[in-house]
């Protein structure tokens, strides 16, 4: 079988997002263009992108059946937009967190988009209905918010536009599919989306039990990276439920009313600033002082252990668990 797929992506923004989403795209085998409004940084972008590609066939944890030169052969630079987008099937917008600009993005984009391209943003907190309302070509329009690396994490959060077409999100779904990512679909919008939701909720209970002096702040990560985590690595929390039990119905049963105790003692939301905001950075300054060189450092030791997680899920999936 031919790897290589028909209909070209657009990735619009060559900062870290618009790389790693890049990578995915030619990991399974789509033309993609990168644009940028500056020569320098899609040069920058391309010859970070080679090197990355090269380091990971190298380690052994290239994705898709490509080799790197062929996948890097897939990937071209732009700084024409209306060129760039120009009979793409797909274009995914990865520029800095900023409703105007992405407004504007979307606008441009609006105005050259043929009636068949799907039009995706990466945005993490921006709403459709503040992204897309009274674009043209808003049934065509989606957020796929992504998980920082995409590369590394799989998860994609699909969110329409109340205009959206189904078909652009049935689409979109399929595409994340077909290129190894996992879309979750949700059927309104609503702030923060899914995972925000649910980092916040599990952020303003861990800031809670810190500020209160129950728990030190390295004690408290430890709960959830040599506990939680293990498990929610592969399974969810609605699914630990149903297995902690004999089924969720049991489940429900035995823990209602301690589930409900505790969440009723849960404090007011934090305003995430103060003596406790002092104590958590200085346990987290500790470990990893916030100066570049260390946090990079730091962030590729994480990087690294998502590359062998994502791959021991991989090898545990094939082995049919």
């Amino acid at each position: 079988m031919n790897p290589i797929q028909e209909g070209r992506v657009v990735i619009v923004g060559s900062g870290l997002i618009g790389c790693s989403w890049a990578m995915v795209f030619v990991s399974g085998g789509f033309q993609v263009t990168l644009y940028d409004i500056a020569q320098e940084q899609v040069t920058k972008a391309l010859e970070k992108i080679g090197k990355q590609l090269k380091e990971l066939e190298k380690i052994g944890m290239l994705k898709g059946s490509l080799k790197a030169d062929e996948q890097l052969s897939l990937i071209k630079g732009s700084t024409d937009l209306k060129a760039a987008v120009e009979g793409a099937v797909y274009v995914q917008e990865c520029t800095p967190e900023n409703l105007e600009l992405k407004k504007k993005i979307f606008c441009q984009l609006d105005l050259i988009a043929s009636n068949d391209v799907i039009l995706s943003s990466s945005t993490s907190c921006l709403l459709p209905t503040k992204l897309f309302t009274g674009l043209k070509h808003v049934k065509q329009c989606i957020v796929a918010h992504p998980v920082n690396p995409p590369y590394y994490v799989p998860l994609v959060e699909l969110v329409p536009h109340p205009e959206t077409d189904p078909s652009t999100l049935e689409k979109t779904y399929a595409l994340m599919k077909k290129i190894g990512q996992s879309p979750v679909k949700l059927t309104k919008e609503i702030d923060g989306f899914a995972l925000n939701r649910l980092q916040y909720a599990i952020i303003s209970e861990a800031w809670r039990l810190v500020g209160d002096g129950i728990i030190s702040p390295a004690d408290l990560d430890l709960v959830m990276s040599d506990g939680l985590g293990m498990r929610y690595a592969f399974i969810g929390p609605l699914e630990t439920m149903h297995l902690n039990a004999e089924g969720m119905l049991n489940y429900c049963d035995r823990y209602r009313e301690g589930m409900i105790r505790v969440l009723k003692t849960f404090g007011p939301i934090p305003d995430f600033a103060g003596e406790t905001e002092q104590k958590i950075n200085e346990a987290m300054c500790k470990e990893t002082p916030a100066d570049p060189e260390h946090l990079n450092a730091r962030r590729q030791w994480r990087d690294d252990c998502l590359v062998h997680l994502a791959k021991l899920k991989k090898e545990m999936k094939s082995d049919g668990m």
